[in-house]
């Protein structure tokens, strides 16, 4: 057998970090099997520890998860015995390529709301800056702009977080909430959230329902709204919710139900407020999720 392994070379900050993964599937085991389910966290510290070596710390929590989708797709759907890992900084971007033998390229899909799995994609669309495949389909890669990180606006109303889950954007068009749905789903998990997973989901939705319909401009196509979520020192649930509007005219109408459903039913599980962020060009709506007081 030949062992995995990895390289960070020192000649420079461009030199790629390369490793090779042996494949050992289980065909009696459901998913991945128990050799193969160890891989996404030691990639993650194997990525962690590289990015730090070059200088970019800043790039880690989104290349470990990005790394981790990608690489944890190869593993479950690939066809050769070993998988191929490159990590690599290009110019003004951070590549991530995975290689697995399969000529299937990876599609997007819907998956439901109690689905376990099937999100991945979904996560490397919203957090990727680009994302493709290779000719052949045989390697995936997606990419990080290396602007991203120490450069991010600074949010007038800091949270002390314990974890953060990258924020992502949204297209703000009617598929928003199923889009936030799914990929809120797998980034709660990601981050420990210990309150009711499908609640915590119910709001997100809500909130990105009701920043398509009343702060996305209808006259600017192409308009998006921005998620961010993490927990607080206290073990809440921030959800944060950007959208492209300034003013929030008839927010005290809106909680008690009188413009529709959605804030009144985010309300019952959540502390809602409001607050427009210098330098957004827009408003943020925020809810805070307290554990074990969830009614949706």
């Amino acid at each position: 057998m030949t062992p995995p392994a990895y390289v960070v070379q020192q000649e420079g900050i461009r030199t790629p970090l390369e490793l090779s993964i042996e494949r050992r599937p289980d065909p009696e085991a459901d998913g991945l099997s128990r050799a193969d389910a160890a891989w996404p966290r030691r990639l993650r510290r194997i990525v962690r520890a590289g990015l730090t070596h070059w200088g970019r710390p800043d790039l880690t929590e989104t290349a470990e998860l990005l790394l981790t989708e990608l690489a944890t797709n190869a593993l479950r759907h690939g066809q050769g015995d070993v998988i191929g890992v490159r990590v690599y900084l290009d110019g003004a971007r951070c590549v991530i390529e995975v290689t697995d033998g399969s000529p299937l390229r990876p599609e997007l899909r819907q998956a439901g709301p109690t689905d376990e799995g099937g999100r991945g994609l979904f996560l490397v669309e919203a957090m990727a800056d680009a994302w493709g495949t290779s000719p052949d389909g045989t390697r995936t890669w997606c990419s990080i702009s290396l602007c991203k990180g120490p450069d991010d606006p600074m949010h007038p109303a800091p949270v002390p977080a314990l974890r953060t889950y990258p924020q992502f954007s949204i297209p703000g068009d009617p598929s928003a909430p199923s889009r936030a749905r799914a990929i809120t789903r797998s980034a709660l998990s990601i981050i420990g959230w210990q309150g009711d997973l499908d609640a915590a989901t119910a709001v997100v939705s809500h909130l990105v329902e009701n920043a398509v319909a009343h702060g996305v401009m209808p006259d600017f196509p192409g308009e998006s709204v921005t998620v961010r979520l993490c927990l607080n020192a206290d073990g809440q649930l921030v959800i944060d919710i950007d959208d492209p509007h300034p003013k929030f005219p008839d927010f005290e109408a809106a909680l008690a139900g009188e413009l529709g459903r959605g804030l009144r039913e985010v309300r019952r599980s959540a502390e809602v407020s409001w607050f427009t962020p210098p330098d957004l060009g827009g408003k943020t709506v925020r809810a805070i999720m307290t554990p074990g007081e969830a009614d949706l």
